[in-house]
């Protein structure tokens, strides 16, 4: 589906997070372009198990892997965490990775947008276009559902990987994001699977945190309260749980 855009752009760097859209799009560009560089960020917004599933696809592709550290709390606008935060971040990230990029030669930087993404509700995406960034899947019309469709048909274990985003996302707009609140969510977070729930959100709360789940999770949390306590507690003093039930299409 995306062979001609390599076959006119043969030497592609790919904004490589490890989840469905971009582990999609480095299988593509290495299976049709000539030469490709993977480049995935790690920085305190990203889970551990994002970066192993990273090193994971790239080796089972055989894909050249660059990890580029970031320690993306040190912008001030990132870590002041206002409306245009994601904004701010997707620069930095991304103006990081063209600059690996050119320094290895490549000239064309790839990212996974598909077209369900909406730039009105992503100011990052903003960053694209100013970047001078490409996104393949995107312009080749391919949506969320397509894309998994495509990639279990090549095999890849990502193809039904349930999309995720940053940890600062599960900080309120207008808070201040610190290392040690990212460390907390993430570490609940990581608890939480090890528990058997999936697909969930640990949102940040001044007096807590507030746990989001799927619906059809919501007795089995019911069920398992003392456990989801003994995991948080230590570093939550109020827990909540959020009875509407989490909408895994947002």
């Amino acid at each position: 589906m995306l062979k001609s855009f390599f076959e006119e752009n043969p030497r592609v760097a790919v904004a490589f997070s490890g989840g469905a859209d971009s582990a999609y799009l480095l299988s593509q560009a290495v299976k049709h372009a000539q030469s490709v560089l993977a480049c995935c960020v790690k920085t305190d917004f990203n889970a551990e198990h994002e970066l192993e599933d990273a090193v994971r696809l790239a080796e089972e592709l055989g894909a050249e892997l660059e990890v580029i550290p970031v320690d993306i709390l040190d912008d001030e606008r990132v870590a002041a965490n206002d409306p245009q935060r994601c904004y701010y971040c997707k620069t930095r990230l991304l103006g990081a990775v063209k600059e690996r990029a050119a320094a290895a030669g490549y000239d064309v930087v790839v990212e996974g947008s598909n077209a369900d993404d909406d730039p009105a509700g992503r100011p990052g995406m903003r960053a694209l276009s100013e970047l001078g960034i490409r996104s393949p899947i995107r312009e080749a019309g391919l949506n969320k559902a397509e894309v998994r469709r495509l990639s279990r048909e090549e095999g890849l274990f990502t193809w039904n990987k349930p999309s995720n985003s940053c940890a600062a996302t599960r900080i309120p707009t207008g808070t201040r994001v610190e290392a040690e609140m990212l460390d907390k969510i993430k570490a609940g977070e990581k608890a939480l699977h090890e528990l058997g729930f999936s697909e969930l959100r640990l949102r940040w709360r001044k007096e807590g945190a507030k746990l989001e789940l799927p619906e059809t999770q919501i007795a089995m949390a019911v069920e398992k309260r003392d456990d989801i306590l003994a995991a948080l507690s230590g570093d939550f003093k109020e827990i909540t749980l959020d009875l509407k039930g989490r909408d895994t299409n947002g």
